[in-house]
């Protein structure tokens, strides 16, 4: 299975594809969000991060000023990334981009990492179908993907 393709009508059908990803997430795995302005990128990191810290109704800040949020959980500590204002990929090292890979990534504008993109990563494209309507497209984890549709 090379790609997966959900429609996403509203924020219940975001939070049931973030419930689903989170069950399979684990330690140096890094998911990528792609797509424009408005898309709802930081709709589903907000999903993903509040079931894997299980914590519904935890505040999730968007990264876009600090670049990088880390939240320690059970298993595992998760950074989400926005690099929407990242100038370049060598800044990464300032933001520990090295040590965060040990845990799970999570990334908001991952074209920003340019070469440092890691190998099967689950690449989570989404794009805007009408005003209310989003798809998303996953890619990656080829050990995993084939799980994701059940």
């Amino acid at each position: 299975m090379d790609e997966l393709i959900y429609s996403l009508p509203d924020l219940k059908a975001t939070e049931l594809l973030a419930k689903k990803i989170a069950s399979f997430i684990k330690p140096q795995d890094s998911i990528l969000l792609y797509g424009p302005l408005g898309v709802g990128k930081t709709s589903l990191a907000r999903a993903l991060l509040r079931v894997v810290c299980r914590d519904p109704y935890m505040e999730v800040p968007s990264p876009s000023f600090t670049l990088v949020q880390q939240y320690d959980t059970f298993e595992f500590s998760l950074y989400h990334y926005d690099l929407w204002r990242l100038n370049h990929e060598d800044d990464l090292i300032e933001l520990d981009w090295e040590d965060a890979k040990e845990g799970v990534t999570l990334v908001e504008w991952p074209e920003r990492l340019g070469s440092l993109i890691p190998d099967n990563a689950l690449q989570i494209h989404l794009s805007i179908q009408s005003e209310t309507l989003r798809h998303a497209r996953l890619t990656g984890w080829p050990d995993r993907l084939s799980l994701l549709s059940v």
